[in-house]
């Protein structure tokens, strides 16, 4: 049962595998999130760079290099591991995207009502 302090994101099948998809910030709220799902696990980060505060992708759902190996940054390159968000390569080596605990419930993806604020 999706509870009162959680919102749903999109269907489970909506994020295929080796891929992600972004979702825009709710009205009332700045930040905008991403979910990407590597080896059948689905992890969901808010869009926003540590380095600059910029959101990642540079159109829409671009989130992944082209090997879809990690999550990039398209204002200045940085890199970022998808199974924890920690930046590999660029400006903010060593920070994190910020991570929103997820869950599936009856197909749906679900995160609390205020992630991303």
């Amino acid at each position: 049962m999706i509870g009162a302090d959680e919102r749903v994101l999109c269907r489970a099948e909506e994020v295929e595998e080796g891929a992600a998809r972004g979702f825009p910030a709710p009205p009332g709220r700045f930040t905008g999130l991403f979910a990407v799902r590597k080896g059948g696990e689905v992890r969901v980060y808010v869009n926003s760079c540590p380095h600059i505060g910029l959101p990642l992708e540079p159109l829409p759902h671009r989130f992944l290099d082209t090997r879809k190996a990690h999550i990039v940054c398209a204002a200045h390159g940085a890199r970022f591991r998808i199974e924890d968000g920690v930046c590999i390569s660029g400006p903010c080596i060593g920070q994190a995207l910020e991570a929103v605990p997820c869950r599936m419930e009856d197909g749906l993806l679900v995160v609390p009502a205020d992630a991303g604020e």
